[in-house]
């Protein structure tokens, strides 16, 4: 679905990237893991458009790729939802869903905005992840965090995007919220959507992910199933930067 290969990032003296090489599957949920300072970041900015690569290349489907903005990869089917989600918390959930790309009614030239056509597609999405949120006419101020994921991924939805960047999707949130955004996931996989996760939880990893790649001073030092992992296990291969017993 999309390979990188070779890419490196140096912002001046630092060399943040060194090589990278990266396959995504299609249909799989890959993380991507690694301590602070180790590249995930740089990588996703990479591969979302945010920033481009001092070297190497990036395949999507087969074919060569460039982005010039998180924008270009969206029109071509990669989404990615930051840590912060990039909501407007006093707009309404179907206006976040759409915003940038709102429906619209009317004849040649006299339109105006399709309003219910957004609140009754918005609902859709949202019942794809088996949300519990169905009023999309709520202000996204008013929802938990859990549910605020919910909607960045109905954004996604919206846009056909088969493959959808999570950037630590359960940071900061509780238990509770936690296990909602990993049914979220779930939910999102089972739609036949590839999903590319960073995270820092190894629970979360081990509870959702197939495979992951761990990064370790702007290198890809190991890539290998989960399938046999523990969090501990994985916790000591992220410090080692090396396969562990």
């Amino acid at each position: 679905m999309l390979s990188v290969r070779g890419l490196a990032k140096r912002y001046g003296a630092v060399q943040a990237l060194a090589g990278v090489d990266l396959d995504v599957r299609p249909g799989e949920v890959l993380a991507i893991c690694g301590d602070n300072g180790a590249g995930k970041s740089t990588l996703i900015k990479i591969v979302s458009g945010a920033e481009t690569a001092s070297d190497g290349e990036m395949r999507l489907r087969g074919e060569a790729v460039r982005f010039a903005s998180p924008h270009d990869a969206l029109r071509r089917g990669l989404a990615t939802i930051y840590q912060d989600l990039a909501l407007a918390p006093r707009l309404a959930i179907y206006q976040n869903v759409f915003m940038g790309a709102e429906l619209t009614r009317g004849v040649g030239p006299l339109r105006v905005l399709d309003k219910p056509a957004m609140i009754e597609q918005a609902r859709g999405y949202l019942a794809q992840l088996g949300s519990s949120v169905t009023d999309t006419t709520r202000a996204v101020a008013t929802l938990s965090g859990g549910q605020r994921q919910s909607v960045a991924i109905a954004r996604a939805l919206r846009w056909n995007a088969d493959i959808v960047v999570m950037d630590e999707p359960t940071a900061a949130l509780g238990v509770k919220e936690t296990a909602q955004v990993l049914d979220l996931i779930r939910a999102l996989n089972a739609a036949g959507k590839t999903v590319v996760l960073i995270s820092h939880n190894m629970a979360d990893v081990v509870a959702v992910a197939h495979r992951v790649a761990i990064l370790k001073q702007g290198r890809k030092v190991i890539d290998r199933p989960v399938a046999g992992l523990d969090a501990d296990t994985l916790s000591h291969m992220v410090m080692a930067g090396r396969e562990v017993a």
